[in-house]
C-alpha cells in the first residue's frame, strides 16, 4: 500500500528535525529528501510547521544550489541551535548484526511485533527505538527499508489499540476534538486490518460526525 503524501511529508519533516542525531548527517537525509519528495509530498510539506523551510531546502538540493552533503545556514532546523553532540545510544558491530537479524526475522503480525520489541537491542534503545534503529541502519539500505515496514506495522497496531480505547470510553468533546486532529493517521493505518479496520474507522468517523455544534446561542 503506497503511503499517503501527508504521511511521507511528516516522515521527511521528522528526518529534517533529527538530522543532527542521524548517522551520516545531511549526506544521509538529503538523499532521502530528493528521492521521496514528490509534488504531492511537497504540497503537504508547505502546510506543516517548518515544512516550507524543508521544501525550500529540497528545491536547493535539486537545483544544485546546495551540495548533497550540506544545507543553507538559514534553513537549518531550530535555527541551527541543536547540539551536534546530542547523546545517542552507542552500538557496536555485533549489536548492529543483532539488529539486522531481528529485522530480517520479523513477521508482520502482533506476535512478530512483540518478539521484535522484546529483543535486547530494541530494549536498549528504549523509547527512542525508532530513531536509534534508523540511525544504526543508515548504512544498510535493505535492512532500513524492512525496518520502515516494521515502524509502519507498529504504528498500525498502536492506532488499533488507541481506536478501540477511544470507542470504549465516554465520547467527550475533548476526545472528539483530539480524534479529529489524529483522523488522517487512522485513515492511513486502520485499513491495513482489512474489513475489521475499515469498520473501526467507520465508527471513529461516527464519533466526529456527531460532534455537537456550539454555534447556537
Amino acid at each position: 500500500m503506497k503511503p499517503k503524501a501527508s504521511v511521507v511529508a511528516q516522515k521527511l519533516l521528522n528526518l529534517y528535525r533529527q538530522a543532527h542525531v542521524i548517522v551520516g548527517g545531511w549526506s544521509a537525509v538529503n538523499r532521502v529528501f530528493v528521492d521521496e519528495a514528490t509534488d504531492d509530498v511537497l504540497h503537504e510539506l508547505k502546510d506543516l510547521p517548518t515544512g516550507k523551510m524543508l521544501a525550500e531546502h529540497i528545491a536547493n538540493l535539486r537545483s544544485g544550489a546546495t551540495p548533497m552533503d550540506s544545507i543553507a545556514h538559514e534553513l537549518l532546523p531550530y535555527g541551527g541551535l541543536m547540539a551536534e553532540s546530542l547523546a545517542t545510544a552507542s552500538i557496536d558491530e555485533s549489536e548492529l548484526q543483532q539488529l539486522i537479524a531481528a529485522v530480517d526475522a520479523f513477521s508482520p503480525d502482533s506476535d512478530g511485533l512483540k518478539n521484535f520489541m522484546d529483543t535486547a537491542i530494541i530494549k536498549k534503545f528504549g523509547d527512542d527505538w525508532i530513531t536509534m534503529a534508523q540511525n544504526a541502519l543508515m548504512a544498510s539500505p535493505d535492512a532500513l527499508r524492512k525496518f520502515d515496514d516494521i515502524v509502519r506495522i507498529s504504528t498500525a497496531y498502536r492506532l488499533w489499540d488507541e481506536a478501540n480505547a477511544i470507542l470504549a470510553a465516554p465520547a467527550t468533546d475533548r476526545v472528539r476534538a483530539h480524534l479529529q486532529v489524529d483522523m488522517p493517521e487512522y485513515e492511513t493505518y486502520l485499513p491495513m486490518f482489512g474489513d475489521e479496520g475499515k469498520e473501526l474507522l467507520h465508527r471513529l468517523h461516527g464519533l466526529t460526525s456527531s460532534m455537537p455544534s456550539h454555534d447556537a446561542a
